[in-house]
């Protein structure tokens, strides 16, 4: 899955389980021990109540294993006018153990019958015995009871009947709607069930270790088509005139990849070298955003067989673009569902960043065709193999596929991006404890994704490229159709076995033929398993210093904490049994050569062959970690940057940017010290290391003018228009040029137009007028139509246009387009009605909502007015932003009570609550903050991102009292 706003862009559960049901850890591995008959009668009190009184046989959150799912054959009838839909399912069961009840998942769902038939009854077509269905809300869990115990190694056949209306929000299976050009609102039925919402759709065990087949049928108008995992098998006419599609059976699979929609989209079809039909689907006016999505796929479904050495095990692939959706994506095993943002490509209306997005997306969700579907973790605390696999595997096909896009130059801002929350005390392990719906939903965030794809990328060239391949092959070819764990990896990268040593079904012939675990590195054994478990069973970063004396080097590590200082009281117990085993590496003055060296203690030393005027650290930033250099390093290396920047490869040069500055926000290095270090840009030919010093001082300009600290903001401005003059005059508002070309331009020009700049301010004007004039009908160059709207945006009557053009757009790209300039209005009104429109949904879509109050905070005179709304209006929120259904709520005192079960780990929900308040930088600011979170836990809702937002503040202050007075000295100086 991909979030949409990692993602670059942009559910409630409530855990509410009272003192009496708060459960004991459950190991993950183990079988889980059943309660019997008799416990019940001993201790009743011991176990949860059902919905109608009686006692509830199972008190655990994770789902018992003596009865496995083998098959699910599923019906599904949805009705888009009555907005619900009926259906019905036959599991195939295998009890391993005798039991007189089955416990399944179900959220939401009205059961209507549940019968049971064992292998007698089906060979001799008997009837099914009636089961009694208990219901347990609070766990999403029922109940059969079977009349008589169910034998050990038999398997049986539970026929259940059920009926739900479609979800209202992203989940389960829900509705989405979409408005055609001549205005019509059309409606679609579509799933989303990753992590624990299959649930809402069908009783199931809905845990990714229950992997089974899944046979379904859909029935549907003859003006809809139905998809689902398998290619439609055949259609037959049933009464009324209704239709019903019959799918092929699935391969073993996971409840979380199972997926269907009812629309009435259109697609474009290829064929990939291996024969897999490539579909691409989207509504009927958007059909002609398809083709750049068909290409890529096909591009990178070829790559990906190539690379895995494993064929893409179905017949046909779709990708759908979906009007209403939570994430990016989303990788259902053979029909991958996107945001529109995320598949559709305008020529007229995307940018270079937003193709470089769809790809990103595309090349994400098919990797995890193979790790994901094929290989899937046994449980979401390792949910890092999922998607820490897919975003590294982005950076290798899109490098692959795509070479133009020089993904590689981008791939380092998404280790960036994550050290800003994994350098903060309320981070967590890649892999982590998850067991409630809520804490499995927290883990979707970006330790599993990017921190993880940055320790693979580490790893990767620490093995060397060929070896780190040859391991993840082994890896899926031993565990396909299977689950695996953090472990089974190691072993897999660690085991180098020849392709003939592998047997039909996946395994390593002979362990004669495989290596031992421990791998050699520069002489010295390297343990893979023991070294990897420091980067994913601790949170946190390593801060790496070098002290050079003489032609010694003195290292040490220590835990990187952004905002806390060495002379803080916390800072010595937060270092307390923090230690990693760090793959080193590091280049001189007086040799090409790119030097290694393993540190798994605390200090360590390195003896130079000869002396050297300067040392670098962590060569091309591929490892996850950040480099201090204490004595005089910091001062050789400016003015190596200054007299020479070449002798440092360019990704050197973006690292050595990133960790000064990253430095003085955990008190380690001046700030004077590190915009010192940017005074080189001017010479700077690398265009990501340029925007990446550019980065930090708008980002500066930003707090500072968020503070109204205008003396700072006016000398700031000056110095970035004067400094990077040249830079800025030299830009045309074109398409041409390079990926990188393209995103300086967007970027300067942007910043320019912001700092009003006059030259930028006339020309986005002038492009603006004439767009008006045109009737929206001129093609403005795509890189700087957002800047061009944000110009016109600060007039009324442009404001105005601007939202009626919004309405009118069929481009999901100009749409997001629009509405950042629209949030960028100075006007609290305007910014006030886009805040009402987006909670009604209608012209702006609820999927939105979280993104606009994200963008009206950034504005100086939005950032109040958004954080008002969102304290004044949680209740609102709640109800906009969580799938609600009915049936679970039995209680109606508050809206707390009647949201028992439902998913609070939203990733809408935390992008509002830390996108209104993370870039606050004033202690009462903090206080306001602090308090709103406390009434909320009153309610019970407590949220891992309420201690990332105040450690952020906290961050913020601490580095405005540090720095400021540096900052205003330094640009009386500079200027």
């Amino acid at each position: 899955m991909v979030n949409s706003c990692r993602k670059l862009n942009c559910n409630i559960y409530i855990g509410f389980y009272c003192s009496a049901i708060i459960l004991p850890l459950i190991c993950i591995c183990s079988q889980f021990s059943q309660p019997t008959i008799d416990q019940f009668t001993k201790d009743p009190g011991a176990f949860p109540v059902a919905t109608n009184g009686e006692l509830f046989p199972w008190r655990e959150l994770r789902l018992p294993t003596v009865v496995i799912p083998l098959h699910y054959d599923l019906f599904i009838h949805p009705n888009l006018t009555s907005l619900d839909f009926v259906a019905s399912e036959k599991i195939e069961v295998l009890v391993r153990d005798a039991t007189q009840f089955i416990i399944l998942h179900s959220n939401g769902l009205e059961i209507m019958n549940a019968t049971l038939q064992s292998e007698e009854d089906l060979r001799y077509r008997k009837p099914g015995k009636k089961l009694t269905v208990l219901s347990y809300p609070a766990h999403q869990q029922i109940a059969l009871l079977v009349p008589e115990k169910l034998r050990a190694d038999l398997r049986y056949s539970v026929a259940i009947d059920f009926q739900a209306k479609l979800a209202d929000g992203f989940e389960g299976f829900y509705k989405s709607t979409y408005r055609t050009l001549g205005g019509e609102t059309r409606t679609i039925a579509v799933t989303d069930f990753e992590p624990t919402e299959a649930r809402m759709a069908f009783p199931c065990f809905d845990e990714p270790l229950f992997k089974a087949n899944f046979s379904i049928k859909i029935r549907r108008e003859s003006r809809h088509i139905a998809l689902s995992n398998m290619p439609k098998i055949k259609t037959v006419e049933v009464d009324g005139g209704l239709l019903e599609d019959h799918f092929g059976t699935t391969v073993k699979m996971s409840t979380y990849l199972v997926a269907y929609i009812v629309c009435d989209f259109n697609s474009v079809s290829g064929t990939a070298s291996s024969g897999v039909k490539v579909s691409v689907y989207a509504s009927p006016d958007k059909w002609s955003q398809t083709h750049y999505a068909l290409e890529a796929s096909l591009k990178l479904l070829d790559f990906y067989e190539k690379y895995f050495d494993i064929q893409y095990p179905l017949p046909k692939l779709d990708l759908v673009a979906i009007p209403d959706f939570a994430s990016g994506a989303m990788e259902n095993w053979g029909l991958i569902t996107y945001r529109e943002t995320s598949l559709l490509f305008d020529p007229k209306t995307s940018s270079t960043s937003d193709k470089l997005w769809i790809t990103e997306v595309i090349a994400h969700e098919l990797a995890h065709q193979w790790f994901g579907n094929l290989v899937t973790m046994e449980w979401w605390n390792d949910i890092w193999l999922n998607e820490g696999f897919a975003t590294y595997m982005e950076l290798i096909s899109v490098n692959a596929t795509y070479p133009e896009l020089q993904f590689d130059d981008d791939f380092m801002n998404t280790c960036f991006e994550v050290i800003k929350k994994d350098s903060l005390n309320s981070s967590h392990p890649i892999s982590n404890q998850a067991e409630t719906p809520t804490q499995i939903q927290e883990m979707f965030d970006a330790v599993s994704y990017k921190k993880g794809a940055c320790i693979l990328n580490m790893l990767k060239d620490f093995l060397s490229e060929g070896k780190f391949k040859t391991g993840i092959i082994h890896y899926l070819k031993k565990f396909s159709y299977r689950n695996a764990k953090n472990d089974d990896l190691w072993n897999s990268l660690s085991n180098s076995c020849l392709e003939s040593d592998f047997t039909s079904g996946g395994f390593c012939y002979s362990d004669s033929k495989t290596t031992s675990n421990t791998l050699t590195f520069l002489g010295e054994n390297v343990e893979i398993k023991e070294m990897m478990t420091t980067w994913t069973l601790q949170k946190g970063i390593p801060l790496v210093v070098v002290k050079q004396e003489g032609r010694s080097l003195r290292l040490r590590q220590e835990r990187f904490l952004n905002g806390v200082f060495r002379e803080d009281p916390e800072w010595g117990p937060l270092q307390e049994r923090y230690l990693w085993h760090i793959p080193l590496t590091y280049a001189t003055s007086s040799s090409n050569e790119i030097h290694k060296h393993f540190l798994k203690s605390k200090t360590d030393t390195l003896d130079l062959p000869e002396t050297t005027s300067w040392v670098k650290f962590n060569v091309d930033s591929n490892g996850y970690y950040i480099v201090h250099y204490e004595g005089h390093g910091w001062d050789q290396l400016i003015t190596l940057l200054n007299q020479n920047h070449t002798l440092l490869r360019p990704k050197d040069r973006i690292g050595l940017i990133h960790d000064a500055f990253q430095l003085v926000s955990a008190g380690r290095l001046t700030l004077d010290k590190a915009l010192d270090l940017t005074r080189y840009l001017q010479r700077e030919t690398s265009i990501p290391a340029l925007l990446k010093g550019l980065e930090y001082l708008e980002l500066f300009y930003h707090t500072i003018d968020r503070r109204n600290i205008s003396d700072i903001t006016e000398n700031l401005k000056h110095y970035i228009l004067q400094y990077f003059k040249p830079v800025i005059d030299m830009q045309s508002w074109s398409d041409e040029g390079s990926v990188w070309d393209r995103m300086l331009r967007s970027v300067l020009l942007k910043l320019a137009c912001y700092l009003n700049h006059t030259p930028c301010i006339q020309k986005a004007t002038e492009l603006f007028s004439q767009w008006v004039e045109s009737s929206g009908k001129l093609n403005i160059s795509t890189d700087v139509l957002k800047i061009v709207y944000s110009v016109g945006a600060q007039t009324t009557a442009g404001w105005n246009y601007l939202l009626e053009q919004y309405g009118l757009s069929l481009s999901a790209a100009e749409k997001n387009k629009i509405l950042y300039a629209l949030s960028t209005s100075k006007h609290q009104e305007k910014l006030m009605k886009l805040i009402e429109l987006g909670m009604e949904g209608k012209i702006i879509k609820t999927q939105d909502l979280a993104a606009l109050l994200h963008a009206i905070a950034r504005n100086p005179k939005g950032q109040q007015l958004a954080w008002n709304f969102v304290k004044e209006n949680w209740t609102h929120l709640l109800k906009k932003l969580v799938s609600f259904t009915s049936s679970v709520c039995s209680f109606t005192q508050t809206l707390l009570e009647s949201l028992v079960g439902f998913d609070l780990g939203s990733f809408a929900l935390r992008m509002i609550i830390s996108g209104t308040t993370s870039h606050f930088s004033s202690k009462d600011e903090l206080q306001e903050v602090k308090l709103f979170f406390e009434s909320l836990k009153d309610q019970g809702i407590d949220l891992e991102i309420f201690q990332i937002v105040l450690e952020t503040i906290s961050k913020n202050i601490r580095w405005l009292e540090k720095n400021l007075s540096t900052l205003r000295n330094w640009l009386l100086i500079s200027i």
